[in-house]
Order: structure tokens, then C-alpha cells, then sequence
């Protein structure tokens, strides 16, 4: 009996999060298809890192905020190595300014990305799922600001909230057609770029941390494969907060 291959799909696959949880999830068995927006350099070597797993990788320049774009990916993606059973919708940019200054393009450019790409990604993929009456996960990728704001990331927290509710819109939706789907939402996580915005940075969120420490791309990496799984066959529209407890601890008076 021929074994079904894990195939997954990861926008935003080129560098930070992305990148990691193409490689860990490659470890485990699947093979990855990602998108690059402009990072042809780092994509590919996620791919290699891939292949190097003994797993086969696809890769496609893509910005996941315009439907002809995502269709051809998702298209080209599922000619390539099959039909995804997963989709991290993981894509994402922000910008660092004040809500008085915020410029209106940079506005419409993170809610094009962030919010609209994950509606994209996931109306395509679940329409390839239920043409060919099969299951499959949607996992998007939010943020501590999905219940937090953040200061000067208004644009930022905007589409992080607006994520959640898709997801659990989505989630009612597509149920009938045995397709779940989920949100990670990542606290303080060290990668490349947030240890170049602070040097302190590992060291500051693990203090504010309940776990004491500051979290990894592997840990949204697991987060992402339980949820993908079978062991989470009952779960959907939900949210889970991988963030150490930063956000779930009151700012107590007391202790200030």
C-alpha cells in the first residue's frame, strides 16, 4: 500500500518563522511549498534545507495580497507536488509608526497582506480541497496583538485581529467540507529580525515571560504540527497563544 505524502504549504517562506517552521516540518515528513515575495536568495535556501531533509520543496515568487498571483501558486504548487492536506498562512508585514503618522499606503499594503493574502490563500486552497472531496488544515498565523494592541503598530494589530475573526468564520464555513480551521498566535519569538530591532531582546521578553524565557520558531513549528494533525481532529476556530504566558499576565499594580 502506497503511503499518502505530507504535503504543506507556507507563505511567507523565506526568512524568520516561516523559514523555521519549513524546516522543522520537513524533519517531520512533509514536504513544503513556500512563497517569497522578494527574498529569491533566502527562499531558496529554505528549499535546499528542505531537500536536504530528504523531502521535496517547491518555491514561487508571490505576493499572497493579489488573487492572480495566489491562484497561480496554488495551482503550480499543487502540479508540482501534489494537493496540500495543510496551509500556513504565515505571509506577513507591519510597519513601525505612530497611529497620527501612519501613512495610508502602508495602511492598505499590511491589511493587503496580512488580512486579505490570508483570505486569498485560504478561499483557493479550500476550493481545491472541496473540487476533490478531500480534508485538510488551515493554520493562520497571528500575534500577541490579536487580544493585545501593540503601540505603533496599529496597521499591524489591525489585520492580527481581523485574522482571528476570519478564522473562526472560516473555521463555521468550511467545516461541512471536513476542513479545519486554526490560529497560532505567537508571543516574543527570537529570530533573525527581532534580535537586529533589539539586541536586548531575548533577554527583556524572557523576564516578562511566566515561562521565563523568550520563545523559538520551533516552538510555533510544534504548535503548527499538533494542530495539523490528526491528534487535534476535533479542533477548529480556535486560537492558540504560544507566547510563554506574556500575554495572558495581568499588568498587576502592585508589582510596578
Amino acid at each position: 500500500m502506497t503511503k499518502t505524502r505530507k504535503i504543506c504549504v507556507i507563505t511567507g517562506g523565506s526568512s524568520g518563522i516561516g523559514t523555521e517552521m519549513a524546516r522543522y516540518l520537513a524533519t517531520r515528513g512533509w514536504d513544503i511549498a513556500i512563497t517569497y515575495a522578494g527574498n529569491a536568495e533566502g527562499a531558496q535556501a529554505t528549499v535546499d534545507a528542505i531537500e536536504a531533509c530528504g523531502q521535496r520543496g517547491f518555491m514561487m515568487q508571490c505576493d499572497v495580497g493579489y488573487k492572480d498571483q495566489v491562484d497561480a501558486f496554488l495551482d503550480a504548487a499543487t502540479e508540482s507536488l501534489g494537493l496540500a492536506q495543510l496551509l500556513v498562512n504565515n505571509a506577513g508585514v507591519q510597519t513601525w509608526a505612530p497611529f497620527l503618522e501612519l501613512r495610508e499606503e502602508d495602511w492598505d499594503c499590511t491589511i493587503r497582506t496580512n488580512l486579505k493574502g490570508c483570505f486569498l490563500c485560504t478561499q483557493k486552497f479550500a476550493r481545491l480541497l472541496v473540487e476533490r472531496k478531500q480534508s485538510g488544515n488551515v493554520i493562520m498565523i497571528g500575534s500577541g496583538c490579536n487580544k493585545v494592541p501593540f503601540p505603533n503598530l496599529v496597521d499591524y494589530t489591525a489585520s492580527k485581529g481581523g485574522i482571528e475573526n476570519l478564522t473562526q468564520v472560516a473555521a463555521t464555513e468550511l467545516g461541512q467540507h471536513g476542513i479545519r480551521v486554526n490560529c497560532v498566535a505567537p508571543g516574543a519569538i527570537e529570530i533573525e529580525r527581532t534580535r537586529l530591532e533589539s539586541p536586548g531582546y531575548s533577554d527583556n521578553w524572557g523576564r516578562a515571560a511566566p515561562l521565563g524565557r523568550v520563545g523559538y520558531a520551533e516552538d510555533i513549528a510544534k504548535a503548527v504540527e499538533y494542530l495539523g494533525s490528526e491528534d487535534a481532529s476535533y479542533v477548529t476556530g480556535q486560537t492558540l497563544y504560544v507566547d510563554g504566558g506574556v500575554f495572558t499576565k495581568p499588568n498587576w499594580a502592585y508589582e510596578i
